[in-house]
């Protein structure tokens, strides 16, 4: 009995706890669900609920397909720059859905656990863009079964109120950069604690080292900063 229960944890098949919630991180029937919604303790994945609102959803809006992929791209830059200063940041999503539980949340998927708190730790002292940001916790591992399929292929007939993840993708030449500046970052300026598995936590980064990869907010300066502390 009890190799069964934990082989349909989080599982439609699990009358006791949400499935959507061990899925994606939130559920449409929030507090209000028949089932358990039981945030973990520890884990690789933080989540920022309704960060980003695409302007593209007002009904008024008049901008080109490149003006939208451009701000998105600027809104994206600007979240992988502030979340890779917790740790190594594996995996950046934003989602272009407009249920209430899911428009515009944000996942961010770190290497360690301990990055992962300290990037809740620290978020929950920050506003961005003019409003507070309420990071948490998330029980997703893998986003290729919490992303909507049918999406992908061109095929979801609910849209945005889709219950599955409903991704903006930054352009690939922006994540590739992304990437290979957290990349170089991590090569020139490594933690001071080396080593794996089994209770490592990453120290701070070394001063001295050489200059900083990190890729710049591109046209943006300081006066511009979108990241403000409550």
């Amino acid at each position: 009995m009890a190799s069964h229960l934990a082989n349909i944890f989080g599982t439609e098949q699990d009358r006791v706890n949400c499935s959507f919630y061990y899925k994606i991180g939130a559920c449409r029937h929030g507090d209000r669900c028949s089932r358990k919604h039981i945030r973990p303790p520890f884990s690789q994945t933080i989540l920022l609920p309704n960060v980003y609102h695409n302007p593209a959803h007002d009904p008024v809006c008049k901008l080109t397909e490149q003006e939208l992929q451009e701000g998105f791209d600027a809104v994206y830059e600007d979240l992988y720059c502030e979340l890779s200063k917790f740790g190594h940041l594996l995996e950046l999503h934003v989602c272009d859905n407009v249920g209430d539980h899911l428009i515009g949340n944000v996942y961010a998927r770190y290497e360690w656990e301990t990055e992962a708190q300290a990037a809740v730790d620290n978020l929950n002292d920050r506003w961005y863009a003019g409003r507070p940001l309420y990071a948490e916790l998330s029980p997703v591992t893998d986003f290729r079964e919490a992303c909507c399929r049918q999406n992908e292929n061109g095929e979801c007939n609910r849209g945005g109120f889709c219950n599955f993840m409903h991704l903006r993708l930054a352009s690939p030449e922006l994540v590739r950069s992304l990437r290979h500046g957290q990349k170089l970052e991590r090569r020139l300026n490594p933690p001071k604690n080396q080593g794996g598995g089994g209770g490592w936590e990453p120290g701070r980064r070394e001063s001295g080292r050489g200059r900083s990869a990190s890729p710049s907010r591109r046209g943006t300066h300081s006066g511009e900063d979108r990241w403000t502390r409550k």
